[in-house]
């Protein structure tokens, strides 16, 4: 009789355990990702050949190849690619300014535990998917050619 007590409460929190194992899983596997391809972005947004101009990067280039990645990493996922740049100080050295390649990663987990993968999901519930949304700031790469 008390096993029927018991049981349910502790299935629910093997699967809470477990899936918090595997939210954090995703979660390493979301951020390792889009630091990869913030740093594919900031090799392919600077500037192309010999090109030392003071001309602002191109980051459409740098978007399509980013999500072009993407859909090699992830080719059964709604994985979303985010791209801007952002210009940060004035190079006295090189007498340029500098910028950075702003990348969001949107990623949709999915929660493969019953019961608790209802308290951790996004609505709608029914659909157990946790959305994570990951930011990565990079450095352009520009060479120093004078």
């Amino acid at each position: 009789m008390e096993l029927m007590l018991v049981l349910p409460v502790f299935f629910l929190m093997l699967f809470f355990i477990m899936e918090i194992g595997n939210l954090g899983f995703q979660t390493i596997l979301a951020h390792h990702c889009a630091y990869e391809l913030a740093r594919i972005g900031s090799l392919v947004a600077g500037p192309t050949g010999y090109d030392s101009s003071d001309s602002l990067s191109d980051t459409g280039r740098a978007l399509r190849k980013m999500q072009s990645v993407a859909k090699e990493m992830f080719p059964h996922s709604n994985v979303r690619v985010e791209g801007r740049t952002q210009t940060t100080t004035w190079d006295k050295q090189a007498r340029r300014t500098n910028e950075d390649l702003i990348v969001t990663l949107h990623y949709p987990a999915k929660l493969i535990f019953p019961g608790s993968s209802h308290v951790f999901a996004d609505r709608p519930k029914e659909h157990r998917i946790k959305n994570l949304t990951v930011t990565v700031r990079m450095p352009i790469e520009k060479p120093f050619l004078d």
